[in-house]
């Protein structure tokens, strides 16, 4: 009888222990559950919330550092190959000696103010190579007119912020030897080239070359203007001037130069005599430019001598009556420090993404008429030169 009485209290006695266990549990473990989840590969990903529907994160990888471009990249032979971009004539900004809202400032506006927009049709060209070069032709400046020049017809300034689109383009290094450096005086120049620099863009100028490391191959550049009255003091100065880049440990030389005769389709006889006599002192590539048109390229003892590549982004005329250009891309490939082989292409362009007129920005030919007019221009026109090319590569020979 005892028995039976004792065992209703000793069951509502656990029940109520087991109770009073389970609340204090609760109020204990007021910490978060982690829910562990694993993915196909068996790795733990860990998931917040008591019901595991918080989002599940996976932690972010520690981000490999930027390599630095200077720094040697080997083939398997132990060389170096080096990936080079030209063009001809970049002139942004306004011509001063004009009225009105300037070509450039029309665009501008007409790409919603974007400052890069001439280079955005070719941008993901120049960001693949290893440098870009272009002739800048004009200024950088707040600078005002060159009074002695008051009477040219064109005088071009550019606000120095529009430098921006240099960088970003894809471009490293310019050609700033020409006909209109000194559009806005010597104080104009002194701030072009600053804002050039602070931008991080070097520039060769006579008198001051530009020396760059690119995947441990050093490059130093030069810039002349070449016109016939100054050939003499050029063929004097110029072969110094390359030893003098040797002797800093350039291991390529590139010389540029401004030169010939607006609107000829091939070189002077000056051109054709400083060209050669460049490669002869030991350059190892000549790009020219001003003519405004696109002239034959030569192969001299081994070494390409681009006569001009004509305009690329030309803020000074709404429609040119040839808009026609090309890019120059070269392989150098160099090995104990020197030079050991060369491989090139071009890229048939229109300085402008539109046919109807000048739009700035400058636009690979997608169409085979339009790149084979470029090609019979160079043949045609090199027809007198004892060097010239007679094919013109449009791929690398790796390319399929």
């Amino acid at each position: 009888m005892f028995q039976k009485r004792i065992l209703p209290w000793l069951l509502l006695c656990c029940l109520l222990l087991c109770a009073a266990l389970c609340t204090a549990l609760a109020e204990e473990d007021d910490e978060e559950v982690i829910i562990i989840y694993y993915d196909a590969n068996g790795n733990a990903l860990t998931g917040g919330g008591e019901d595991g529907t918080e989002p599940i994160t996976t932690p972010s990888p520690t981000p490999e550092p930027t390599p630095d471009p200077s720094l040697p990249v080997y083939e398997a032979d132990g060389s170096i190959v080096v990936t080079m971009s030209f063009t001809g004539d970049v002139t942004i900004g306004s011509n001063t000696q004009s009225g009105g809202k300037s070509i450039f400032d029309k665009e501008l506006a007409a790409n919603d103010g974007d400052i890069n927009f001439p280079f955005k049709n070719t941008r993901d060209i120049f960001l693949a190579d290893d440098l870009t070069m272009v002739n800048f032709e004009g200024t950088l400046t707040t600078a005002g007119k060159n009074r002695n020049r008051l009477d040219n017809s064109f005088l071009f300034r550019a606000d120095p912020s529009f430098v921006s689109m240099l960088p970003w383009g894809g471009v490293d290094t310019v050609s700033l030897e020409n006909n209109h450096v000194l559009d806005m005086g010597e104080d104009g120049l002194a701030e072009t080239k600053q804002t050039l620099l602070d931008a991080g863009i070097t520039y060769a100028s006579e008198g001051e070359p530009a020396i760059m490391t690119v995947k441990g191959v050093t490059i130093g550049s030069l810039a002349y203007q070449g016109w016939r009255d100054r050939r003499e003091e050029v063929l004097e100065r110029m072969p110094g001037d390359i030893q003098a880049l040797r002797n800093k440990g350039c291991q390529l030389v590139v010389v540029s130069y401004h030169w010939g005769n607006e609107k000829d389709y091939s070189p002077t006889e000056t051109q054709i005599m400083l060209g050669r006599a460049t490669i002869d002192a030991g350059a190892d590539l000549v790009v020219g430019h001003h003519s405004h048109r696109i002239n034959p390229i030569e192969l001299y003892n081994g070494k390409y001598i681009c006569y001009s590549l004509g305009n690329f982004s030309f803020a000074g005329h709404n429609k040119p009556d040839d808009m026609s250009t090309f890019i120059f891309q070269t392989r150098m490939r160099v090995k104990d420090g020197a030079l050991v082989g060369q491989e090139i292409k071009i890229i048939p362009c229109r300085i402008s993404s539109r046919t109807d007129k000048n739009d700035l920005i400058p636009t690979p030919y997608t169409k085979g008429n339009h790149i084979e007019a470029v090609l019979t221009n160079l043949s045609k026109n090199g027809k007198s030169l004892e060097y010239a090319l007679t094919e013109y590569p449009l791929k690398w020979p790796d390319e399929e």
